[in-house]
């Protein structure tokens, strides 16, 4: 494991699009946000382009990640977006300039490919949190999801319970291990290739959007059989925003998270405000995290040093 620094006081941080397009007028009010904390910024070169649904050309947004990590005066790297687009470049990533200079990553949703790529290729602990354009730069982002960048500036131990939002336990017990995962459509899709998830004695992470029942069904099978599920010491289910049934008869959602777990049958929490949702809890991947039933929480040590 390894800990980015902390943001220094007016340090410089620099942000990318290594997947879709982002909405340019939220990601300057996103910008506004990050030079409000007294930070300042620099904009990757071709954050700009468009290649369909992908922000430029794959060496673009391969140059631009490439470029920020090898920039000395940049502290941190926020990604402007989701979409799609990391797992087309993550093969290219010359992950020795990654463990040369390693510094703050944060994004969610597609990078989830590159948290996980990042993590297991380097060992550097990375940030799953509310990105400039596709949240931040929305005029109702809730407090709470501002509020996570503070973890950035000073080391800080989160716990998560039910004082944040109400809780369900799918199956008891307690768990420690390294919070992993991210995304579950691209979890699943690093199945097979070099960037496996590897969640063996791991507290395994999942969120998701726009989801039918049976299409989170197929690819939580599709983890179970891989024996991803049961190789996790614990599952934190995240939000599943927009998941529900477009074609009857079908299984809810809460029918089938649950079968999974169950099979599993290691200790699992849902009802965690992370992913994409409305606040989003930003929390450090990689680094050592408690999971209690019992008592309703999750604690995730600091992601920095």
């Amino acid at each position: 494991m390894v800990k980015p620094n902390r943001l220094p006081k007016g340090g410089t941080v620099g942000v990318i699009a290594p997947a879709g397009p982002p909405n340019q007028e939220n990601l300057e009010y996103g910008i506004r946000f990050l030079t409000n904390l007294g930070l300042k910024v620099k904009i990757g070169k071709n954050i700009g382009k468009i290649n369909g649904y992908l922000a430029g050309k794959d060496e673009e947004r391969l140059e631009d990640l490439h470029e920020m990590f090898l920039d000395h005066e940049v502290k941190g790297i926020f990604c402007a977006c989701g979409g799609y687009g990391t797992g087309r470049i993550a093969a290219q990533i010359n992950y020795e300039i990654i463990r040369k200079n390693p510094k703050i990553f944060w994004g969610y949703s597609d990078i989830t490919f590159l948290h996980t790529a990042i993590r297991q290729q380097t060992g550097l602990v990375t940030f799953h949190g509310p990105m400039l354009g596709s949240d931040v730069g929305k005029k109702d982002i809730h407090p709470l999801s501002k509020v996570g960048f503070r973890q950035l500036f000073q080391p800080w131990e989160i716990t998560y319970s039910e004082q944040i939002s109400p809780l369900e336990v799918l199956e008891e017990g307690t768990a420690v291990g390294e919070l992993v995962g991210g995304n579950l459509t691209l979890l699943v899709s690093t199945l097979g290739t070099k960037f496996e998830i590897d969640t063996k004695d791991k507290i395994l992470f999942i969120e998701d959007i726009h989801e039918e029942p049976r299409t989170v069904d197929r690819m939580l099978n599709q983890l179970y059989m891989a024996g991803k599920l049961e190789a996790a010491n614990g599952i934190l289910i995240g939000d599943f925003c927009g998941c529900e049934p477009k074609r009857n008869p079908s299984l809810t959602l809460e029918e089938v998270i649950s079968h999974y777990t169950a099979l599993a049958g290691k200790p699992a929490l849902k009802g965690f405000q992370i992913g994409h949702c409305n606040p989003h809890i930003a929390i450090p991947l990689g680094v050592q995290a408690e999971l209690n039933t019992f008592e309703k929480r999750i604690t995730v040590e600091s992601g920095i040093l």
